[in-house]
C-alpha cells in the first residue's frame, strides 16, 4: 500500500477528528482560538466538504491532514492560496509525515494544479515551535495582525514556490 495522497472523504471524518484534536492539544493549553483545536465531528465534515482537505495515508491509516481553504479568512489580505487545519497524527512524530504531506500539497496541488507561485499559511507568535519550523521549510513572515481574541500577534506567512527549493535542508 505504501503512502497515498488524496482529497479527504466523509468517511475520513472521525479519523482526522481523533488526529486533529490530538494534534492540537498544544493550541488548546496556550488558549488560542483555532476552530480545529475544538472541531467537532460536524465541523470536521464541514471542513470537508467545503475545503479541499488532503490526507496522507501510510498502509491504509490516514496519518497527517492539511486543508486549501477554498473560504474568505484572507482574500482581503491576499489572493495566495491559503492552507489551514494542518495536523499530524502524534503517534506518527519523527516520521517526516507532515513535512511530506506539506511538500506534496504545494508542489501538486498549489504550483501543479492552480498554477500558483506562492502559498500562505498563519501561525501564532506564541507558539513555541510553529513559526520556526515554518521558516525552516521556506514560509516569511508577510503580516502580523492582532485578532484582539486573546492569541495575541499572528503572522500570515508566505512560501515562494516558483525558484525556490521545495524545503530547506538543514545539515
Amino acid at each position: 500500500m505504501g503512502e497515498v495522497y488524496r482529497l479527504a472523504e466523509l468517511k475520513d471524518a472521525e479519523r482526522l477528528l481523533d488526529i486533529t484534536y490530538r494534534a492540537y492539544e498544544t493550541i488548546r493549553e496556550l488558549g488560542l482560538h483555532w476552530p480545529a483545536a475544538t472541531a467537532d465531528l460536524a465541523l470536521i465534515k464541514d471542513n470537508i466538504a467545503k475545503n479541499e482537505c488532503y490526507v496522507l495515508e501510510i498502509d491504509g491509516s490516514v496519518e497527517a491532514t492539511i486543508t486549501l481553504s477554498r473560504g474568505e479568512e484572507i482574500k482581503a489580505l491576499t489572493e495566495l492560496p491559503f492552507v489551514k487545519w494542518f495536523a499530524v497524527n502524534p503517534d506518527a512524530r519523527g516520521k517526516r509525515y507532515g513535512g511530506k504531506l506539506l511538500d506534496w500539497v504545494e508542489e501538486n496541488v498549489i504550483l501543479g494544479k492552480l498554477g500558483a507561485s506562492a502559498v500562505t499559511l498563519a501561525t501564532a507568535e506564541k507558539h513555541p515551535w510553529l513559526v520556526p519550523m515554518y521558516e525552516r521549510r521556506g514560509y516569511e513572515r508577510i503580516l502580523e495582525l492582532d485578532p484582539q481574541n486573546g492569541d495575541g500577534i499572528m503572522y500570515l506567512m508566505r512560501k515562494k514556490l516558483i525558484g525556490q527549493p521545495t524545503t530547506i535542508q538543514r545539515g
